[in-house]
């Protein structure tokens, strides 16, 4: 078996970058399942078919249309939805990252943004960096690397598209 599997991370700054960058990991071979997604839910209501009827309670999740996400172009990521994380606001994420978030969100400011991300590997100055980033408006994309060949491939890709912050973090091992 290899090593330690890796997650490569960068910022970039706007949602039509972030739609490239995925698209280009797609067809480079990585799966829906391994790219993560998260950027500030600016757009106002509708625009990305969240259900803003939901009377669920603040911090939790509500449900998201897939089909009308970002105009098709991310609807293929795995486990898309918006979020309110308190502190930093209303969020949409896709991916991994939503389920390291979705625990964040429901349980209140307990790390908001910085602790899901610290849980997925990442160092916590590097986590306070991208909470900021999201906050500011940035997208975060992250991508599960199983071997140096696909993590220098992320790289390459974030690289080409001019993404800002990257780096790698080595993913805490999954328990079973």
């Amino acid at each position: 078996m290899n090593t330690m599997s890796k997650a490569v991370f960068c910022t970039v700054k706007s949602v039509d970058q972030a739609t490239k960058i995925v698209e280009r990991l797609k067809a480079s071979g990585f799966d829906n399942n391994d790219i993560s997604l998260l950027f500030p839910d600016d757009t106002g209501p509708n625009q990305l078919g969240v259900d803003n009827q939901t009377k669920a309670p603040e911090g939790a999740t509500t449900g998201v249309s897939t089909g009308a996400v970002l105009g098709g172009g991310l609807g293929w990521l795995a486990g898309i939805g918006a979020l309110a994380i308190p502190g930093v606001g209303p969020l949409i994420a896709a991916g991994p990252i939503m389920a390291a978030l979705a625990g964040a969100a429901v349980g209140g400011a307990v790390g908001g943004v910085t602790g899901g991300l610290i849980g997925m590997g990442i160092p916590e100055y590097e986590a306070k960096l991208y909470e900021r980033k999201v906050s500011e408006g940035h997208a975060l994309i992250s991508v599960h690397s199983e071997d140096s060949d696909e993590t220098k491939r992320a790289k390459q890709i974030f690289e080409e598209a001019d993404a800002e912050d990257i780096s790698m973090a080595n993913e805490p091992a999954k328990r079973s």
